[in-house]
């Protein structure tokens, strides 16, 4: 699916194409390809109603269910909820049902807002407190009208997200149902689900802007402008990250992390000073851990440094050699994605192949898109490799993008009798048949030469 005309022109207003290059954006490139919030906003809008249009009805009749409703008040939102409200609904408003109802291929998935308030001019309201004051009986009476074979709601015990419905609410409403439709509430897990993993063409299209974005701002504070051997420190790198985001008009949803890796002989030689363990110094490396949140959708990397000593011009071979094994863990990773296998039996797949080829794997890879940690296939945690109970039994579906994260642990002796942790994190794309990364991947450090 493309873009319509409307996002087209937008797209083209906002300096869009400076944005698509392959190549991070650096300095002024970065804001002048960042939209304002209005011209956010008409695309964000865009692109739920084209979801809302498209894939709760085939995610629906996927599931076998006739009716999903979601309740939620003010300040205690579904999850899921949250991603179907407008741009200009930053929460829902007093008590917000949203209701779905499939009468079929013909008349389609008919929505609604059991609330006083339409939710934009995507949900028409349904509910008159003047005419019926019990906004619950008014959701019995839409569905003793439909009658349907089933009534979704979102409970789940593997799934936060797909767990959404307080007791409160669950007790209130199945209370005003009567008996032959409350025996008929089931969970929606997997179209809550569903909802949350699938990404459309058009958000795919957003997202290598999204991800250009991510990449340029990690590139640009890893070089000798912002880490200044002997005087940066980590928490000042930490801390010119999540200011620029800011700056720039962004979110993040988690604090950047950011780790020093220094090699056995740098660190005999600079000593035990408390203050210089925390400081960067040429032939360290830096790993950072970054992600933003645009235009609703979320990104989630790990990259690598490599700050020259003087007598270097480039990273060490040693270095190259064990960053390459971190790619090769990627695509031993990625080359075991099938729809309809579960994220447990890759996470086993994976780490058989990685250690046979003399990689230690670590594997902790999770879907990505309106949420960082989304739902959907777990491919396990750093502290669960023999697998996930629940959401890594969930099975690979198409249409789904995956935060590839993951640590090689390589043997590298001229850098430490220990093994060399290589941690990588990269978004990327599935469609059922092949695996492509949104934006290229890290296959070089980033290289600091300071002065």
């Amino acid at each position: 699916m493309k873009y319509s005309k409307n996002i087209a022109a937008l797209c083209t207003l906002a300096a869009w194409s400076l944005s698509m290059a392959s190549t991070p954006l650096i300095a002024d490139e970065l804001r002048e390809s960042i939209l304002t919030l209005r011209e956010r906003a008409t695309i964000e809008n865009q692109i739920l109603t084209e979801r809302l249009d498209t894939l709760v009805p085939e995610l629906m009749r996927r599931e076998n269910l006739d009716a999903w409703v979601i309740i939620a008040r003010e300040y205690n939102e579904d999850p899921v909820l949250k991603t179907m409200l407008p741009a200009t609904w930053l929460n829902a408003r007093r008590r917000t049902v949203l209701l779905f109802m499939d009468h079929g291929d013909e008349r389609g998935v008919e929505r609604l807002a059991i609330a006083r308030y339409a939710v934009g001019d995507i949900f028409p309201a349904a509910w008159n407190p003047e005419e019926q004051p019990n906004q619950y009986q008014r959701i019995a009476q839409l569905l003793t009208e439909f009658n349907p074979g089933s009534i979704a709601l979102n409970y789940s015990d593997s799934y936060a997200l797909a767990d959404g419905l307080s007791y409160s609410e669950y007790r209130d409403f199945s209370s005003a149902l009567p008996t032959d439709l409350k025996n008929k509430i089931v969970s929606a897990e997997n179209l809550a689900v569903g909802w949350l993993e699938t990404r459309t063409a058009s958000e795919m299209e957003l997202y290598k802007d999204v991800m250009n974005i991510a990449h340029g701002i990690i590139a640009e504070g890893f070089t000798a402008t912002v880490v200044k051997p002997g005087v940066t420190s980590i928490e000042d790198l930490t801390w010119w990250y999540r200011q620029r985001v800011n700056d720039l008009g962004l979110d993040t949803w988690f604090h950047t992390g950011i780790d020093l890796m220094r090699s056995e002989a740098l660190q005999a030689a600079i000593g035990d000073d408390p203050e210089q363990q925390n400081i960067f110094h040429k032939g360290d490396m830096i790993h950072i851990d970054f992600g933003i949140s645009y235009l609703d959708l979320q990104t989630d990397t790990q990259q690598n440094a490599y700050i020259l000593k003087d007598d270097e011009t480039t990273v060490p071979d040693y270095l190259v050699a064990a960053l390459h094994k971190g790619n090769e863990l990627q695509d031993i990773l990625t080359s075991n994605f099938q729809v309809g296998r579960s994220g447990n039996e890759i996470l086993r797949r994976t780490r058989e192949q990685a250690v046979n080829v003399g990689i230690g794997p670590i594997i902790y890879t999770h879907p990505i898109g309106l949420h960082g940690h989304a739902a959907g296939t777990t491919i396990g945690m750093w502290d669960k490799q023999d697998g996930v109970p629940g959401s890594g039994d969930y099975k690979m579906n198409p249409n789904t993008a995956y935060s590839i994260e993951l640590t090689a642990l390589v043997s590298v002796p001229e850098w430490s009798s220990e093994q060399l942790s290589i941690k990588l994190e990269e978004d990327g794309f599935y469609d059922g048949t092949k695996f492509e990364y949104i934006q290229p991947r890290q296959t070089e450090y980033h290289v600091i030469q300071a002065d």
